[in-house]
């Protein structure tokens, strides 16, 4: 089952309107974590990129069709795929580099919906996925 976006926060999660983004930083990164953070305060935006993101279903892996989003395992969420990939082609990086900044961010950890230091969630390397025994949401 894949959601677009899990609509219940943890208790110690933050809204990603609310993440406060260092305004003076000449990184990339919140550069790019701001547009995300734009599409998501607006409205109406977000509404669009959300009805888009609903109908991006994964093909089978057997190469039958389309997934069915209604059953299943759950996977991650679209809107953490969109978050990992706006960053990765944003930033020209490698899938390494986006491992390590999913793990190891605290920002873009706060963007993907994880909270600060009580969540030990840890995304494979090869599926960019949050590990099953580690996942607390």
């Amino acid at each position: 089952m894949r959601n677009v976006l899990n609509p219940q926060m943890s208790l110690d999660s933050v809204d990603i309107g609310s993440i406060q983004l260092n305004p003076k930083s000449r990184d990339d990164i919140p550069q790019i974590l701001r547009g995300l953070q734009h599409i998501y305060t607006e409205p109406v935006l977000r509404a669009r990129v959300f009805e888009i993101l609903s109908q991006v279903v994964p093909y089978r892996t057997t190469g039958q069709g389309k997934a069915d989003v209604t059953t299943g395992r759950p996977g991650m969420d679209q809107w953490r795929i969109l978050v990992l990939g706006v960053l990765r082609l944003g930033l020209n990086a490698d899938f390494d580099r986006i491992h390590e900044l999913a793990n190891e961010h605290s920002t873009l950890r706060q963007f993907l919906g994880h909270s600060d230091w009580t969540d030990k969630t840890e995304y494979n390397a090869q599926s960019k996925r949050p590990a099953a025994a580690s996942c607390s949401n």
